[in-house]
């Protein structure tokens, strides 16, 4: 029996009923570990990516790299919504001929998408170049820089084939040896070129992506499928269709996000716009590396059972249980040593980025617990609802731009993102309600009061405390937050899970996981 066989036999499996002991925590712990591991070891190496560019590159060469990504961001959406769909597609396929078609489909969907992107890139080059940069004189660059949009789309297709076949160990090898590869490559083309190097590297990232995606997707063996181009459009306007609020929900972040870089850079300058995305990168990957481990197992989870309220109510509370306790420590820490990051991770003198970042972490945090919730229309079906709630956090975060940037400056930018997400969490849990039922439970609500009160004291340490002293006393706090959330995840797992057993072991560590030995 072929892989592929054996797969949709274990899929059918799964799906025949859900109960509540699939959706324990130990459950999505597990998938929390698997996935988060991948994903630290893609941050660590980012990490060290973003030293060098700092290192060789500066303020301004990161802010150009930035201002380049974002103006081909907006296209890259595109098939990344294509992605998302044929995943969802791959997964419910119960036999290789459907399977076929689908990543058939994608290929060529990649293709085409990835093509035109480039005609796009180049046909709005000059305009691209003279909003972002108030001169035309960028325009070839970005022209050069949309083959990076086909590179990526061939990628992002291969990755998805992985992805719907759950796959998840490729998946993540195909990231870190990218990673690995496109950093080499990186560091000596950035010590040779310096800020000359910005091109090469970019495009020569995209490719090692894409050769390395190829790499591993070729050993899934997919049988051959007729399908003519006449019905290879009719299924890539399913797989739009399904992808809608994919696709809408990432246009909007990436416009939102080239809107900020376009009101920094202009009104602050390009020096400005490096210490943002020096900030930007710090806490997106952190988002990146939550969001990954959450949404890889939790969605399919949640889509199984969200015909019984009660149970995805259930799910949803327990996601949102894991989700604090699991980013609240990472958030104090950057609160509390906040500088220090900037300048280790970076230089000297990305120091003032440092209460940017502080902003940026507290509206990731935000964003990890909207997350789970943001799920349900999408499980629901609900594509108009789901893109309904992204296009209201859009116009909020806009406007909350042109406030506190004008009033606050850099700094205004960072509170804007938190408290659009911040608004964006309510406005989702009012969505869930509608939808499901849904309620906070109490645990939940405990873990959010208690959450902003840890918050609320590093900043306060930050605002009427000064020097060494606040520093030991916002430490203090941060270690009381992270004993916490140990104690709390303790409770929810049994003793067999990784990271009790790790603690465990550990001198005095069940003291502070408050078990006896």
């Amino acid at each position: 029996m072929s892989y592929l066989r054996v797969y949709g036999a274990e899929l059918g499996e799964h799906n025949k009923g859900a109960c509540a002991d699939e959706h324990s925590y130990g459950q999505l712990m597990r998938s929390w570990s698997v996935m988060g591991g991948s994903a630290i070891l893609n941050y660590l190496i980012s990490l060290l990516r973003v030293k060098i560019v700092a290192i060789y590159l500066g303020p301004s060469g990161v802010g150009l790299i930035g201002l380049y990504l974002s103006g081909t961001d907006l296209v890259a959406t595109i098939f990344n919504g294509i992605s998302s769909s044929a995943v969802r597609e791959i997964v419910r396929a119960q036999d290789e001929h459907s399977i076929a078609r689908t990543v058939r489909t994608l290929r060529r969907a990649c293709w085409v998408v990835g093509l035109c992107g480039w005609l796009l890139a180049i046909t709005l080059a000059r305009p691209i170049s003279d909003w972002l940069f108030h001169s035309t004189s960028h325009a070839v660059t970005i022209s050069i820089l949309g083959v990076t949009l086909v590179f990526n789309a061939l990628f992002v297709g291969r990755v998805a084939l992985l992805q719907g076949l759950r796959r998840i160990e490729d998946v993540a090898w195909t990231n870190i040896s990218s990673a690995l590869l496109s950093t080499a490559l990186a560091v000596g083309l950035y010590a040779w070129l310096g800020e000359n190097g910005i091109l090469p590297v970019l495009i020569a990232t995209s490719l090692i992506s894409f050769g390395v995606s190829c790499w591993f997707s070729r050993r899934v063996k997919i049988s051959s499928a007729a399908l003519s181009w006449a019905g290879t459009c009719r299924e890539t306007k399913q797989l739009l269709r399904l992808g809608s609020a994919f696709i809408f929900i990432a246009i909007a972040a990436a416009g939102v996000d080239l809107f900020a870089r376009t009101i920094i850079a202009n009104g602050f300058g390009i020096h400005a716009a490096g210490i943002y995305q020096a900030a930007w990168a710090l806490s997106g990957t952190f988002s990146a590396v939550v969001l990954s481990a959450m949404s890889a197992d939790y969605y399919p989870r949640l889509s199984s059972i969200i015909h019984d309220s009660d149970l995805a109510t259930q799910l949803v509370n327990r996601q949102l249980e894991l989700a604090v306790l699991i980013t609240l420590p990472a958030l104090l820490v950057t609160l509390t040593f906040a500088p220090a990051i900037m300048e280790i991770l970076y230089t000297e003198q990305f120091l003032e980025g440092a209460e940017v970042l502080r902003w940026m972490m507290l509206g990731a945090f935000c964003k990890a617990l909207s997350w789970p919730l943001g799920f349900l229309p999408l499980a629901k079906g609900s594509a108009r609802l789901a893109i309904a709630n992204q296009a209201l956090w859009a116009l909020t975060q806009g406007a909350l731009l042109l406030w506190l940037s004008h009033a606050q400056g850099l700094v205004g930018v960072g509170q804007a993102s938190a408290a659009a997400l911040a608004l964006q969490g309510l406005l989702s849990a009012w969505v869930g309600r509608k939808l499901v039922g849904f309620a906070w439970s109490s645990a939940v609500k405990r873990l959010i009061v208690v959450s902003f009160a840890f918050i609320s004291a590093v900043f306060a340490c930050e605002m009427f405390i000064k020097g060494i002293t606040a520093l030991a006393a916002a430490g203090l706090i941060t270690l009381i937050g992270c004993v916490f959330c140990l104690r709390s995840l303790a409770e929810r797992l049994n003793t067999d899970n990784p990271l009790i057993r790790g603690v465990s072991c550990m001198p005095g560590g069940w003291i502070i996981l408050g078990r006896p030995k």
